[in-house]
């Protein structure tokens, strides 16, 4: 069953997503770049490095990919089917 949330109407998550983005804890320098763009708010910073505190409402737009100046995230698309899906394709 997928999971929705009240904050973002017409959107769903379907389980099965698998892990799908990473931080390379020796590459990250602690901007919080990913903490900032993050609109699910999936990041934290703890130890003066990034942490994923959730991937639960993940919108995959890999925005936080593209602003680490450092090349710390690693980020893939989950398997067809599964993670993120909106009412908008």
């Amino acid at each position: 069953m997928p999971k929705t949330f009240e904050e973002f109407p017409g959107v769903e998550w379907v389980e099965g997503a698998g892990e799908f983005i990473k931080i390379d804890e020796d590459k990250c320098n602690g901007c919080a770049s990913c903490v900032k763009v993050c609109l699910a708010g999936c990041y934290g910073i703890s130890k003066k490095k990034a942490r994923i505190k959730s991937l639960e409402k993940c919108m995959e737009c890999a925005a936080c990919w593209f602003v680490c100046t450092e090349g710390a995230i690693d980020f893939s698309w989950p398997p067809g089917g599964t993670g993120y899906r909106s009412d908008w394709g």
